[in-house]
């Protein structure tokens, strides 16, 4: 009974939002290789349900014959069919084989999006996105490489917005949540070279460089993930409330049953949607660079002021990180609403 109880609390704090409404939230994802990006959506949705986001729509950013269709199959299995999907058409975006994404051609997941071409190009989607919502409120999430990033920051007036990218974004976007780098020692080294970054160093090094000033950043370096593994327990005893389940089959398929896949992904979206929850903590003020190799490297705001204040990157306690994986669990086994 008592368990019952604290389960009913936990989900009724992750349900409510802090102050005001719920955080308008972009998913841009490169759904392909890592299995984490499949959890990230799953817990966009689950926050959706719950009233603590309105989900806005999802963009990609690698290349996979499958991407849109996937997401679509998985937006389905969530009760969103219509959830608009974006993908890259950028010819030097980084195409990936993916282990799981052959799901979207099983008869068990139905949907209507059985390739790329009938999606939507992700900059255009993202431009009417952002355009068509209020000054200052749309969060965007991004766990992937940074293609449509900085495809957006590049993209010109159009019939959405007769803003250039930069300009756009300043007017609409609130906060970029985005999973790249290593800002601690991660990977036994303090030298990571972290995915996101090297398999696409360019298209960072144009956020990096020329996000606006007045939109603020929060990276989530790999040492957060890799001190959130998910419990494989989890996956295989508490996905069982359908014979077939999307999210269960995409981890087995990608991580197998043994596995306690980091929360790389998961922990930008959690910060998006509760950034004053106290779930993390931050850094002090500061500027990101991405190195040619890919590096990334923190240089916090002087006493003075010099230098940018526009980058925070996420920390996380040993308090924290029990609380931050006991959130993200509950929100990716909770069942689809619809």
């Amino acid at each position: 009974m008592l368990k019952h109880v604290l389960l009913l609390t936990l989900m009724a704090v992750l349900s409510a939002p802090a102050f005001g409404e719920p955080p308008r939230i972009i998913f841009d994802t490169d759904i392909t290789g890592d299995v984490d990006d499949v959890l990230a959506l799953t817990m966009c949705h689950t926050l959706a349900d719950r009233g603590a986001c309105e989900l806005l729509g999802v963009t990609i950013s690698k290349t996979n014959p499958l991407t849109a269709s996937f997401v679509d199959a998985q937006n389905t299995f969530y009760g969103r069919p219509d959830l608009v999907i974006g993908v890259t058409r950028d010819a030097t975006a980084q195409k990936r084989e993916s282990k799981y994404l052959k799901l979207a051609e099983s008869a068990d997941y139905p949907h209507d999006l059985r390739n790329n071409d009938p999606a939507r190009e992700a900059v255009d989607l993202l431009r009417e996105l952002l355009a068509a919502h209020p000054d200052h409120s749309v969060s965007i999430i991004s766990v992937g490489i940074a293609s449509n990033m900085a495809n957006l920051l590049k993209s010109k007036p159009d019939a959405h917005s007769s803003l250039d990218g930069p300009a756009l974004i300043r007017q609409k976007v609130k906060l970029l949540s985005i999973m790249a780098g290593a800002f601690a020692f991660a990977n036994n080294t303090n030298y990571h070279l972290e995915a996101n970054v090297i398999n696409g160093v360019g298209f960072m090094q144009t956020v990096a460089e020329q996000w606006p000033e007045q939109v603020p950043i929060v990276w989530s370096g790999y040492e957060i993930g890799e001190a959130l593994p998910f419990p494989r327990r989890n996956i295989n005893e508490d996905l069982n409330y359908r014979s077939h389940h999307i999210v269960k089959e995409a981890y087995l398929l990608h991580s197998g049953p043994q596995h306690d896949r980091p929360c790389w992904d998961q922990s930008s979206v959690l910060y998006a949607v509760f950034p004053d929850r106290d779930y993390f903590g931050l850094s002090s003020t500061g500027r990101v660079s991405v190195a040619a190799d890919g590096f990334t490297r923190f240089s916090p705001t002087s006493k003075q002021g010099q230098l940018s204040q526009r980058d925070r990157f996420l920390t996380v306690t040993p308090t924290q990180r029990a609380r931050v994986l006991e959130a993200i669990v509950q929100l990716t086994l909770q069942p689809p609403a619809k």
